[in-house]
């Protein structure tokens, strides 16, 4: 039984998109951990088997993807609900048929739409013309699901996410830009150390420091990882950069995640990569698999959060 206050936090949910952590209070990002960890500890039972019974989740795929893709699906599943895969060849979003054309159709069959793309303006044009939810399974500006999975499982490790501190060492991606959304909606401080040229969005980061996140940029991991709780990597070869692999790999040299550069960090430190790992180059097999690493927990967290994002959006 939920009490009024939560009952009131519960009500802002329902039919709200989400795209990006920034659109959400402290209070209602905490709402879908304790929503998540009720589901997880549950997955078992009947308890939220017909959470969504009878709703459908479109998923709209421009890139492939092992852990958006499987997360939603079961996701959708156990919650009693079913998920439609939409692959690039049977959408084109924008090519073969204008965005808000699909938008317009997908939110007649379905109750939700989650869509992973390249372009976050593509998201935003969803987002604007669907009735539904539009839930941003990842764009090239941001990737808010992985983002509120890290956040769910570095709150299930330290029991508080105010004043950690946060090193992220690698390319300053979509990911970074939502997980410095989180850094300063949780009050946290974060490091950001990546190569010149790296650097995250600056309109993001700029946007976060003046509401007041303790963010510093550096050319050094081992200053940024120094005294950190959290020490989190990404590829350094993102989905569509291929041709670019030569170049990144030699640009990125010095920013592999290995117990040299850990030495620095807090000794319960935790180590975090949101996955694919190209082992031996952003991080080495002794960290993603040694006793610091909670990779693959926060690869768990991916079902369990959006499970959350699911149950609270689309009912």
């Amino acid at each position: 039984m939920l009490s009024d206050s939560q009952g009131d936090v519960m009500n802002r949910f329902k039919g709200r998109d989400f795209i990006s952590l920034k659109d959400y209070t402290r209070e209602e990002l905490y709402f879908y951990f304790h929503t998540a960890e009720h589901m997880k500890s549950q997955t078992k039972a009947d308890v939220f088997v017909s959470a969504l019974s009878g709703r459908t989740l479109a998923m709209v795929f421009q890139k492939p993807s092992l852990r958006t893709r499987a997360s939603f699906d079961i996701g959708m599943h156990q919650l009693g609900g079913h998920a439609l895969y939409l692959g690039p060849d049977e959408i084109q979003l924008g090519k073969r048929e204008a965005i808000r054309d699909v938008a317009s159709v997908l939110d007649r069959y379905a109750d939700g739409i989650m869509a992973r793309v390249f372009a976050h303006d593509d998201i935003l044009e969803l987002a604007t013309h669907a009735r539904v939810p539009v839930i941003n399974g990842l764009s090239d500006l941001l990737h808010p699901c992985q983002a509120l999975a890290d956040y769910l499982t570095m709150f299930e490790r330290f029991g508080s996410l105010e004043d950690l501190r946060l090193a992220y060492i690698g390319d300053g991606n979509n990911v970074c830009h939502s997980l410095l959304y989180g850094a300063r909606i949780f009050g946290m401080s974060m490091r950001i150390a990546t190569p010149k040229g790296y650097a995250p969005d600056n309109t993001i980061l700029e946007e976060n420091e003046e509401a007041g996140l303790d963010v510093m940029l550096t050319n050094d991991p081992g200053e940024a990882a120094r005294k950190a709780d959290v020490v989190y990597t990404d590829s350094w070869v993102s989905m569509g950069q291929e041709k670019d692999q030569e170049r990144r790999e030699k640009d990125f040299s010095g920013f592999t995640i290995d117990t040299s550069l850990l030495e620095g960090a807090d000794p319960n430190h935790v180590v975090m990569h949101c996955l694919p790992a190209h082992r031996g180059k952003e991080i080495t097999n002794e960290v993603i698999d040694g006793p610091h690493s909670i990779v693959f927990d926060q690869a768990e967290n991916r079902l369990h959060a959006q499970k959350a994002v699911l149950a609270l959006n689309l009912r």
